[in-house]
């Protein structure tokens, strides 16, 4: 494919004819919003000792905490736009991942069942995560980021497919 701007890898994480659907951009926002808490668990202990020992140097000791700070916020905006599900006839296919790609092929004969949850912070952003179970846990696959109304409508879609296709054995 010289010249076509594909990498030789991208048809095996992006088969063709299969139409993505991306999952929202608040999930980046959640996923910021935390990253940004556990960083600032990590100064807090060094402004208390700076303060408490006269030395505000110390302070300094968090700037590679700082610097990975920086880069994890903009990882993780390219991080939610590669996540992303498409249902096909006989199966669900979920990818994600920008150095580590993964392509999860779910075959809604092989799904147990479906749940969806939403942590306290993801309710507050309007998003949810649909968590597929199967008889392998090799196969299980996880969605988040979707909009309340899509998780429901993808639950209810899904666990009719798998029940169609458990019927038909």
């Amino acid at each position: 494919m010289a010249g076509s701007g594909r990498r030789a890898d991208d048809g095996v994480f992006d088969p063709e004819g299969v139409a993505w659907t991306r999952v929202s951009p608040r999930l980046a926002t959640v996923r910021r919003i935390g990253s940004v808490i556990s960083h600032l668990v990590l100064l807090v202990p060094a402004v208390v000792v700076a303060v408490a020992t006269d030395t505000p140097w110390v302070v300094l000791l968090w700037l590679p905490f700082a610097a990975h700070l920086v880069l994890r916020l903009v990882v993780i905006g390219r991080q939610v736009a590669a996540l992303g599900y498409a249902e096909r006839e006989d199966d669900l296919l979920v990818r994600r991942g920008l150095l580590f790609r993964s392509l999860v092929v779910v075959p809604y004969g092989r799904m147990q069942y479906v749940d969806v949850s939403a942590g306290p912070v993801d309710r507050r952003f309007g998003i949810a995560t649909v968590q597929l179970h199967t008889a392998s846990a090799g196969t299980d696959a996880s969605i988040p980021g979707l909009p309340p109304a899509e998780a429901e409508r993808l639950r209810d879609r899904l666990a009719s497919r798998g029940e169609a296709r458990l019927a038909g054995l």
